[in-house]
């Protein structure tokens, strides 16, 4: 039981010093990290993010990754989606999730692209692109 103000005060310092613990947020990571691990997890080759903010207004980023095949770029996609759902981030649109050879996702801020290695070398989007800085990703930790 605590008889003074000093006491309480103490009691009260001495439990917000041992109880609250900094968390670690997956908010601290950018979206685009986001996507770029959840590619990963689903084993997507060649991922380059592009820094648009220089160049364009309607975009900040580009992910660009590939596929083996259709069934790997909906999983890709998918798990690109999920994981980025957990954040509250959700698409504007997807398109081309049927088909899989180019699935576009439009998050506003950043878009991200899924080729099959026929579409991705067809469309070039790093050449058409060139201007935008290649954005380095940290190792996955």
């Amino acid at each position: 039981m605590y008889h003074t103000s000093r006491e309480i005060y103490l009691a009260i310092r001495q439990q917000s010093t041992t109880v609250i613990q900094p968390i670690a947020s997956p908010l601290n990571t950018p979206p685009w990290l986001t996507a770029v691990r959840a590619a990963e997890s689903k084993k997507a080759i060649d991922i380059r993010v592009l820094d648009l903010r220089d160049v364009t207004s309607f975009a900040d980023f580009f992910v660009v990754c590939s596929g083996a095949n259709p069934k790997q770029i909906q999983a890709i996609c998918e798990e690109i989606g999920s994981q980025l759902a957990e954040r509250g981030e959700h698409p504007v649109s997807v398109e081309g999730f049927d088909n899989a050879e180019w699935v576009l996702a439009d998050y506003g801020d950043y878009l991200i692209h899924v080729f099959s290695a026929k579409a991705r070398t067809y469309y070039d989007l790093e050449r058409l692109w060139r201007h935008a800085k290649v954005v380095a990703i940290p190792e996955a930790s």
